[in-house]
């Protein structure tokens, strides 16, 4: 199954960068935009690969309250964030690629302060386990998104370079736009799937109200340690 989705982001990449040369070389946008909707399915494939905080989004929703709604919101955060990074840091910061990234699709930085905030993001939600009349704040699932968000989109990063190479940063822009929807799709079904969980576990306990009461703090405990954890262990494995 890894192997079919990266084979098929691999295809569509060769075409885009196809599409970006002929472009660059005078061709119309008509062919350009009407190769954009393979952007979508690219982006929905390369988000079932590891990586782009699937884990994240749904450890957090399966441990918080937030309804299908909000959790909604929360991936479209991230899906926005993700790629929004990537273009951001082709577009203003090309020149500086070479020092920004420690390696060509990663930016380092970036990466530890997203999981140093993911990190403190478990630690809150590890002490609000233990807290009596715990209280969610209104914005506290689009904070997460943009937090896990701040990794940026490697295969952004590369099609917003080769495009801006080829003097034509407007397609790289537009593609990176259909990625997103794309992204913002697979990772929107982990949401869902995550919230959909958690209800089914809070419709057992409907009769058993304390019984759900710890269940529930006990859920986001972990569920706060798991992000405490990773954001340690991936930090100190750099």
């Amino acid at each position: 199954m890894f192997q079919t989705l990266v084979e098929f982001q691999r295809t569509i990449y060769l075409a885009l960068g196809e599409q970006i040369k002929l472009l660059s070389a005078g061709g119309g946008w008509l062919a350009f935009t009407a190769f954009l909707p393979m952007g979508v399915l690219f982006g929905a494939a390369h988000a079932l690969t590891p990586g782009h905080s699937k884990a994240v989004l749904a450890t957090y929703l399966a441990g918080s309250d937030v309804s299908v709604r909000r959790g909604l919101l929360v991936s479209l955060t991230l899906s926005f964030t993700h790629v929004t990074i990537a273009v951001l840091i082709a577009a203003l910061s090309l020149p500086l690629v070479s020092i920004a990234l420690g390696s060509v699709g990663r930016a380092p930085l970036l990466e530890d302060v997203s999981r140093g905030l993911l990190g403190l993001i478990g630690v809150w939600m590890i002490w609000r386990a233990f807290r009596h009349g715990h209280h969610h704040h209104k914005h506290e699932g689009e904070a997460v998104g943009v937090m896990a968000g701040l990794i940026p989109c490697p295969l952004t990063l590369f099609a917003m370079t080769f495009a801006i190479s080829r003097g034509v940063p407007f397609a790289g822009i537009l593609f990176a736009i259909t990625m997103m929807v794309g992204v913002a799709l697979t990772l929107s079904c982990v949401a869902v799937l995550s919230i959909l969980f958690r209800e089914r576990l809070v419709h057992f306990f409907d009769s058993r109200p304390r019984l759900f009461d710890v269940i529930s703090r006990s859920i986001e405990g972990i569920a706060g340690l798991i992000l405490a954890g990773v954001a340690v262990w991936q930090i100190s494995a750099r």
